[in-house]
């Protein structure tokens, strides 16, 4: 009986494998910015760098806006006072869109009754309200706030709505089957059971307002980001207006990372901790 040797490389290695090495999470998010930067810097001093006005977009530039502003105080009080708008018109909407959510949700026939109205003033740009908000408003706070309130309630109103429609029917029966009150049926499983639709909602809601804001403070108001922006681009300070960018990326970002951590349910949080 003859027995047959595989090739080496056919045989299986009894050494124990090293698992495969892999680079820490937190190196590929810096990578991509290392990248982004790079990118900017390659556009605005080496492809364009003829083009003088360009080159006042650069990187390098940016920075010089950011200190400029940081020194004059411009910087801090214009992110408060849009980060205030911000949470007034967040607020608002919470209110009306859990509100409208839950009726909407609950009674069947006035959401199909009220559907092609939702439908056609979500697909108005919230920006399209501002002169009607200034005319109802004024100028000021008010209608910066209006507008945010018009862009932030669609998402929490949806979300609230189907979250609700979405409640287990048997849950109910048996809550009514106990005696429960129809405030207890709401408070005790509905509530509960939307919770996670209407935290979805908010998170949606917070970046939608904020991409909102910055324009609607070029209307009405003479103060904030976006206020700052126009009034850079009437003193020709374009440094300043890449370092306004920049400025209003870099809160949007820290926005939805805290929205992302105070907005998770424990149970999500818990998943992630571990």
């Amino acid at each position: 009986m003859t027995t047959t040797t595989l090739p080496t490389f056919l045989r299986r290695s009894t050494a124990p494998r090293r698992p495969p090495t892999t680079a820490p999470t937190w190196m590929l998010p810096l990578a991509g910015i290392a990248a982004a930067v790079t990118l900017w810097w390659l556009l605005t001093d080496v492809v364009f760098a003829t083009r003088p006005l360009v080159s006042q977009f650069s990187p390098d530039r940016a920075l010089v806006g950011l200190a400029d502003l940081a020194a004059s105080g411009t910087l801090l009080d214009s992110a408060s006072i849009s980060v205030f708008r911000l949470l007034c018109g967040l607020g608002l909407a919470a209110v009306l869109g859990i509100l409208g959510g839950l009726l909407l949700g609950s009674v069947n026939w006035l959401d199909t009754a009220t559907r092609p109205v939702q439908l056609f003033l979500r697909m108005v740009s919230p920006l399209s309200w501002a002169p009607v908000a200034i005319i109802a408003f004024g100028i000021g706070n008010p209608p910066v706030v209006a507008l945010v309130t018009a862009a932030a309630v669609w998402p929490i109103l949806t979300a609230t709505s189907e979250g609700v429609r979405r409640v287990n029917v048997g849950h109910r029966r048996v809550a009514h089957g106990l005696g429960a009150t129809r405030r207890e049926v709401l408070q005790h499983v509905v509530l509960p059971s939307v919770q996670p639709s209407v935290l979805s909602g908010l998170r949606s809601a917070i970046g939608l307002g904020w991409v909102v804001l910055v324009p609607a403070e070029m209307l009405g108001v003479t103060s904030g980001l976006g206020y700052q922006i126009l009034n850079a681009k009437d003193q020709l300070a374009y440094h300043q207006i890449t370092a306004l960018i920049l400025v209003i990326g870099c809160i949007g970002f820290a926005l939805d990372a805290l929205a992302r951590w105070a907005l998770a349910t424990r149970r999500a949080r818990l998943r992630s901790s571990s």
